[in-house]
């Protein structure tokens, strides 16, 4: 006659799908001074302040008292990522491309254009000129998105 499962049996499968799924977890920059996590950080924070003017200008809800002091954070946060592009910062938990590291030129090249279009952004928004916020905010997004087509995984 078969024993009956007693609760210890029970709980092994769920404990043990449990600790399997803790593991598939993300991974961590545990290097020192975790240049990745702080550069992944900065991009986040960039994008708290990018996303809402987006969001404004689909939606026709432009305002410029609203608008600018975002693109005024956004020219402010503009550098912060880019120090931690350093050697030996091509590691899990990094979505960049090894082309980062080796073409740096290149690499180089679009940051520029992205500091560039954050600045007119800076600029149209300060001026409170909707038409002008518009074109920038576009050539900043143009410029996001083929850095990452080019750069990121």
């Amino acid at each position: 006659m078969p024993r009956p499962r007693t609760l210890p049996h029970r709980l092994l499968p769920p404990a043990l799908l449990a600790t399997l799924l803790a593991a598939c977890g993300p991974v961590e920059d545990t290097r020192p001074g975790q240049p990745v996590k702080h550069r992944q950080e900065a991009f986040k924070e960039i994008l708290r302040d990018f996303e809402p003017m987006g969001v404004m200008l689909r939606e026709g809800d432009y305002r410029a008292e609203a608008f600018a002091p975002h693109a005024e954070r956004l020219l402010a946060l503009s550098e912060r990522p880019w120090g931690y592009f350093g050697p030996d910062t091509d590691y899990p938990p990094s979505r960049s491309k090894g082309i980062v590291w080796s073409r740096p030129d290149d690499f180089e090249r679009e940051r520029q254009r992205f500091l560039l279009a954050v600045e007119r952004l800076a600029e149209a928004a300060a001026a409170h000129d909707e038409a002008r916020a518009r074109e920038t905010y576009q050539a900043v997004y143009d410029s996001c998105r083929d850095c990452h087509r080019e750069f990121r995984k």
